[in-house]
């Protein structure tokens, strides 16, 4: 290691922007197509339902990749497999653009985020290599800001470039930029002294693994169309699911090499840290997916505006984010974390007072105030869940959570999707029950349209589902809010002291 540990890049600053700009990419393209989604769904002839698998399939097949990484850094070498991860992210990205079906898009995003599995660790595994043990905080704060700037441009560059142009240009824009990252990486680290060594790979975790997250993916994209366990299909899928993800637990417990080592939750720092990072995740990833599409598809926003109304939630991360990691353990983290999540659940309760009338400024003064929760987030969290574990398990552990966590995201775009369609429809035929022509109430609402007639009954008809909708937000933010108040207390069950372990590997998101 010693070779590798003394390697300095010919520019620290030209490696540093090299590596930082394929996480940029990969980061940008999670909530990129948040904004985009609406259109994407319409130009493709799909339900809006169909077009959250754009989500899902990125980053479902971006969990499934994760727990490949160490296996493929130690038998391919570090730096190859950044670049030839960047490459390859390139070149998916360019085939989501020219795609002309849904099933294409899918197929070529389920592509993308698989190559994108390796980016992220990789990216911070050599910036702590490249870096003096001085500076490496300082490396990491860096990327932990690319992690933290790119879900803020996502919407607005996703908005504008859907506005402007068009949406395939959301995946062509990674091309130069990937292209560019690869080309510096590679001058610049090409003579870093390369270890590698053949390991055994789980053959049958990954399979197993692959077959059941992937089923239960496909159960919770495919449940609301089918009409969940009324459909064959789904209750084979379920099937498929947990019989798969059982002999993977069972394998995974068991085998010596493992390629998701579960045996990591008998520690009870990171059993707590990883079960809040996850539900806390999925929460927030909720709320990016959800408020873009309502402000687009009932309150008449463009993706550019949209995009701007959601941007200010990363404002304060960006500020925050140098001092969080100055000095958060001079306090008791799980504060910080309870404070985080108090934000949130604060913020999720000011959406839920929203009505049909609220105007720009006030969604995004209540996106700017989550931020206080997003910067207090994620740094005190994963401190706690690696805080327990000896330091030959730190990278499993990191690796972990991150897998986790992305599948969480992955399951929680399906699941909220579902909530808030679901909730809007029994709203609509709910209110659909009071209404009837014999009614003085509708009478007196279709003369104030016209009069009796197809048009009247098409404005109330866009009415009411506009309601039904707006009840449907504001039922899923208050169940939001609640989750969040819930995550208050369990961060507690955690037990001090929570220094890390880990010295470098335990920074970052």
């Amino acid at each position: 290691m010693s070779s590798q540990a003394s390697f300095s890049p010919p520019s620290l600053l030209l490696c540093t922007i090299g590596l930082s700009l394929a996480t940029f990419m990969q980061v940008l393209d999670t909530t990129i197509a948040n904004v985009a989604l609406p259109t994407i769904a319409g130009n493709l002839g799909v339900s809006f339902e169909q077009g959250t698998w754009v989500i899902t399939s990125f980053a479902v097949s971006n969990a499934i990749a994760l727990p490949l990484t160490g296996w493929l850094s130690r038998r391919f070498g570090e730096v190859k497999l950044f670049l030839w991860a960047t490459m390859l992210f390139v070149l998916a990205s360019f085939l989501c653009g020219i795609a002309q079906s849904m099933p294409e898009l899918v197929g070529f995003r389920v592509i993308q985020g698989l190559v994108a599995g390796p980016l992220y660790p990789m990216t911070q595994t050599l910036l702590i290599a490249v870096y003096p043990p001085a500076k490496r905080g300082m490396a990491l704060a860096l990327l932990a800001m690319v992690t933290v700037v790119a879900p803020i441009a996502g919407p607005i560059l996703g908005g504008w470039i859907t506005d402007s142009y068009s949406w395939p240009w959301i995946f062509f824009i990674n091309v130069p930029i990937g292209i560019f990252a690869t080309l510096v990486v590679r001058q610049q680290l090409r003579h870093r002294p390369v270890e590698t060594s053949r390991q055994p790979i789980d053959y049958i975790g990954l399979l197993t693994l692959i077959i059941g997250v992937g089923a239960l993916q496909v159960v919770l994209d495919k449940g609301n169309d089918l009409d969940w366990f009324e459909s064959n299909f789904v209750i084979i899928g379920t099937l498929i699911s947990v019989i798969a993800l059982s002999i993977f637990v069972i394998w995974e417990m068991t085998d010596k090499h493992p390629i998701v080592n579960l045996r990591l939750f008998s520690h009870r720092n990171f059993r707590i840290g990883t079960i809040v990072l996850v539900l806390g995740y999925s929460g927030f990833f909720g709320i990016n997916l959800i408020l873009p599409q309502w402000l687009q598809t009932q309150m008449g926003y463009t993706a550019t505006w949209a995009g701007l109304a959601v941007a200010p939630i990363g404002l304060l991360p960006v500020l925050m984010s140098p001092f969080v990691g100055r000095y958060a353990h001079n306090f008791d983290l799980r504060l910080l974390a309870g404070l985080a999540f108090l934000a949130i659940g604060l913020s999720c309760f000011m959406r839920a007072g929203f009505t049909n009338q609220v105007d720009f400024q006030h969604v995004a003064l209540v996106q700017l105030f989550m931020g206080i929760g997003v910067a207090l987030f994620f740094m005190p969290t994963l401190s706690i869940l690696l805080s327990d574990l000896p330091p030959h398990e730190i990278a499993d552990g990191s690796g972990l959570a991150t897998f986790l966590r992305t599948l969480g995201g992955s399951f929680a775009a399906s699941l909220t999707t579902w909530i808030w369609i679901r909730r809007a429809d029994q709203h609509h035929a709910y209110m659909s029950e009071s209404f009837s022509t014999y009614e003085p109430a509708t009478r007196e609402a279709l003369n104030q349209l016209g009069g009796p007639g197809p048009q009247s009954y098409a404005q109330l008809e866009q009415i009411l589902n506009s309601q039904a909708y707006m009840m449907s937000t504001v039922d899923y933010f208050t169940l939001l809010g609640w989750m969040f108040f819930g995550l208050v207390l369990l961060v507690w069950l955690a037990k001090p002291p929570f220094t890390a372990k880990a010295g470098p590997e335990a920074a970052g998101h």
